[in-house]
This record gives structure tokens, C-alpha cells and sequence, in this order.
């Protein structure tokens, strides 16, 4: 059981290394969740490959989300820490999950918060950064990541809140995408609350300290 559990999982992670993913487990596990409740949902779900994703939105989720992202294994052992003194000092349970566990999770596993999820969720972050490499995992992170109501992806984002394809956001409509993360199904980017558009010139700051092409460029050369 365990060695087809492990043959099967290095193979889906194989497969979709270079294919287009039909689609993710949060995509499914939403479906159902409309089935169960009777609320119809349609899912938009446009894959672009790496040519037609804004250079302006990788920046922007990596600002956002995981500024170490090019030189952690995974795990951002440095966030894990500092949740943990967080947590420990009496404070609410911080997020610590790098773009890569993001990726992992929602592609091929269930939400939740169980130590099974978790444990499966550091499996396929192995996988995928190994077999992957930071520049696919970004690549799937942005056209698989849910921006609304049955909105996912970069592509369907961008043209569901701005009109336009994912290869012409700019740095501020980038920023306020990233800018609704991790709580996307309560925040829009299109009127954005005064807490997103603060977040969001916030993300465009990051997005120039870090350096913009020429920190993408290091995923690239990998």
C-alpha cells in the first residue's frame, strides 16, 4: 500500500511536470461543496503557460506571500520559527507556508488542518521541489490559485476583475491580487477595501526592494 502510494504520487508529480494541469483538488473539493449545498458553481479555469503570465504577478505573489521563495528547499524554516515563538508567547497561530506548500496542497490535496494534510502536503513539496523546480512551481501556483467564487487561476482572475489577459496586468493590478490573498472569497481586487489597497502599495514596495526581473531572473537560471 505505502510503495503504491509513493509510485503513484512520484508519478502524478512526473506527469504534470511539463503538462498542463486539467485542474486541482480545491477546484474539485469546491464542486462538491456546491453539489452538497445546491448552490450551482461555475468554475473558470483557463491554464496559460509561462509566456503568458505577467512578469508584474510573479513578482507580486512572491512579495506577498514568500520572499525567500528562490533559496528555501520548501519550508521556510526561518517563518516556521517565528510562528512558533508567536504562538508559543501567547499570540494567534501564524501562516507559514511557502508558495511551494501551497502548490503542493492545492493541487493534490483536500483543505483542512489535520496532521495527515500536513504530512501529505510536506511529501509533495519534496516532490514537486525536486522534480519541478521553483520556476514550474510558481508557473502552477498562479493558474491554479483561486481568486474568487470559481475563479481560478491568473488568466480567469485577470480578466474577471480587470478585463484584461493575465500577460498585461500591471504592478498595481498585480499587487492588488496578491493583495486578497490568502482570503480571496471575502476581498475584491476590482473595489478593493482601504486594507487592500494598503497591502497592495505595501507589495509594490517589496516588489522593488527585491529587485523585480532580476530577482525572476534568478528562477529562471536555476
Amino acid at each position: 500500500m505505502a510503495l503504491a502510494f509513493v509510485l503513484g504520487s512520484l508519478a502524478l508529480v512526473l506527469v504534470f511536470r511539463a503538462v498542463p494541469l486539467p485542474g486541482s483538488m480545491v477546484m474539485a473539493e469546491r464542486k462538491v461543496q456546491s453539489w452538497i449545498t445546491g448552490e450551482p458553481l461555475d468554475i473558470d479555469y483557463r491554464w496559460r503557460g509561462p509566456e503568458a503570465l505577467s512578469d508584474a504577478a510573479r513578482m507580486a505573489v512572491i512579495a506577498a506571500e514568500d520572499q525567500r521563495f528562490p533559496t528555501h528547499g520548501g519550508f521556510d524554516f526561518v517563518e516556521i520559527r517565528r510562528a512558533l515563538a508567536a504562538r508559543l508567547g501567547g499570540g494567534r497561530l501564524r501562516g507559514a507556508s511557502t508558495l511551494s506548500q501551497q502548490t503542493a496542497k492545492n493541487v493534490f490535496l483536500w483543505s483542512g488542518r489535520s496532521w495527515l494534510r500536513k504530512g501529505l502536503e510536506a511529501w509533495f513539496t519534496l516532490l514537486i521541489e525536486i522534480f519541478w523546480g521553483k520556476q514550474r512551481i510558481l508557473d502552477v501556483y498562479l493558474n491554479v490559485a483561486e481568486w474568487d467564487r470559481g475563479v481560478f487561476g491568473l488568466e480567469a482572475a485577470a480578466q474577471h476583475y480587470f478585463g484584461v489577459p493575465a500577460s498585461r496586468l500591471d504592478r498595481r493590478q498585480a499587487s492588488l491580487l496578491a493583495a486578497i490573498l490568502p482570503s480571496p472569497l471575502t476581498r475584491s481586487a476590482a473595489r478593493p477595501a482601504p486594507r487592500v489597497e494598503q497591502r497592495s502599495r505595501w507589495i509594490r514596495q517589496q516588489m522593488q526592494n527585491l529587485g523585480g526581473a532580476r530577482y525572476l531572473k534568478g528562477l529562471a537560471d536555476e
